[in-house]
């Protein structure tokens, strides 16, 4: 490829433009969190529950130097070193979770208020003061007209993946640049884009006896970090589902207008994010399966519009086996592919992660949970990096 220095300047701002953005993820919170303390306080009802986790992971880094968001790479996967260890958060950080809910009339009115903390950091002295408060949202509604949320809360593309996700009690990807002060990333740019944060005005329609629901609305548009920001216009974000007993279905999909910032240069040009996703869950017995695509322009590969108008394919596949009323065993993949013209921006060619784990529920509140796996990133001129992961430790939800 002939060296274009503008180019080059601009691959550089952009993978450290990404890498800040890996370094700056926390992951989902508040989705499984268990009522532990109920209050009656008038017309309301006020529970405070949430989750702890803690995991010793370990890792080695080994290959090439890989262009881009290389997850695998030895800046991200091992934290600039050849191997590494951390006992920090998995996928979940800590929370603490307020929900709130009343009956006034006609309508159901509730809320939640989530704040996060991480547990890892790189020094022994300095404040863990690292508070991200990522759901704060209320919700109107009743069994005619659906439920309006109006406020903070993550996103609904790709929320079928990542809850879906066995790790997501655990580390899946163990990335020490991120888990060293936030989380791991699970599949998260190995198998699926994150569902991000937004302030959002949603609508989700009541569930029709056959399984069939809507959920979508106005998201605030985001900016993507670097070269390009929203202006007028909204995100749009919505999801069907479908299913009832053992299988569940969905089809999502999101479109953003991005613009070129001031001070960007000058050959950039507008573009729309557009993505669409469909997935599958479904149980037999003591087994389950999982399976969900994503698509798109745009998408990102950590968050919307990281990569700019790139076009990318995700993968999750999973499947799990319950052993006995306390273990399961799960086995999945997931892979995530930037189109051919990311050579031209220096972009990763694909991150991939393959994650075994043992999930063992000590207690009614306490899960044990032991994975191996192995994240691999490949960029286009050939070069190819692995990082080799273990990951020991549990969550407790109360």
């Amino acid at each position: 490829m002939p060296f274009n220095s503008k180019k080059n300047d601009r691959r550089t701002r952009r993978t450290l433009r990404q890498a800040r953005l890996a370094t700056a993820l926390l992951a989902l919170a508040g989705a499984q969190a268990a009522s532990a303390v109920e209050l009656n306080a008038g017309d309301w009802t006020i529970d405070v529950g949430g989750f702890i986790n803690a995991y010793y992971t370990g890792v080695d880094c080994s290959g090439d130097t890989v262009n881009g968001v290389a997850l695998a790479g030895q800046a991200l996967g091992c934290g600039g070193e050849d191997s590494r260890t951390t006992i920090g958060n998995g996928l979940l950080p800590n929370a603490l979770v307020t929900k709130f809910s009343s009956t006034q009339g006609d309508y159901e009115v509730g809320g939640q208020i989530s704040i996060m903390a991480h547990t890892a950091t790189s020094s022994s002295i300095a404040a863990n003061s690292g508070v991200d408060v990522r759901q704060a949202f209320f919700t109107v509604g009743n069994d005619g007209m659906g439920t309006v949320k109006l406020g903070r809360d993550y996103g609904i593309f790709g929320s079928g993946a990542i809850l879906g996700d066995m790790t997501l009690i655990g580390a899946g990807a163990p990335v020490q640049a991120t888990q060293r002060g936030r989380v791991t990333l699970g599949h998260i740019g190995a198998g699926y884009t994150y569902l991000g944060h937004y302030g959002q005005i949603t609508w989700s329609s009541p569930t029709t006896e056959s399984g069939f629901g809507f959920k979508g609305g106005l998201f605030s548009p985001v900016d993507n970090g670097g070269d390009f920001v929203s202006k007028s216009g909204p995100q749009l974000q919505g999801q069907i589902s479908f299913g009832s007993g053992a299988f569940k279905g969905w089809v999502g999909a999101k479109a953003q207008k991005f613009h070129p910032a001031t001070g960007a240069p000058e050959d950039l040009e507008s573009f729309t994010m557009r993505g669409a996703e469909a997935g599958v869950s479904v149980s037999a017995g003591a087994f389950g399966l999982l399976a969900n695509v994503q698509a798109g322009k745009g998408l990102g590969i950590l968050a919307d519009g990281d990569q700019g108008d790139l076009k990318s394919v995700n993968w999750l596949v999973q499947g799990t086996f319950q052993a006995s009323e306390k273990m399961k065993f799960g086995l999945n993949y997931g892979i995530s592919k930037n189109d051919d013209d990311g050579e031209d921006i220096g972009a990763v060619k694909s991150n991939a992660n393959a994650t075994a784990g043992l999930y063992y529920g000590l207690t009614k509140s306490v899960t044990l949970v032991a994975e191996i796996g192995q994240t691999r990133s490949k960029d286009f001129d050939g070069n190819t990096a692995r990082m080799n992961g273990a990951s020991l430790g549990g969550i407790v939800f109360f």
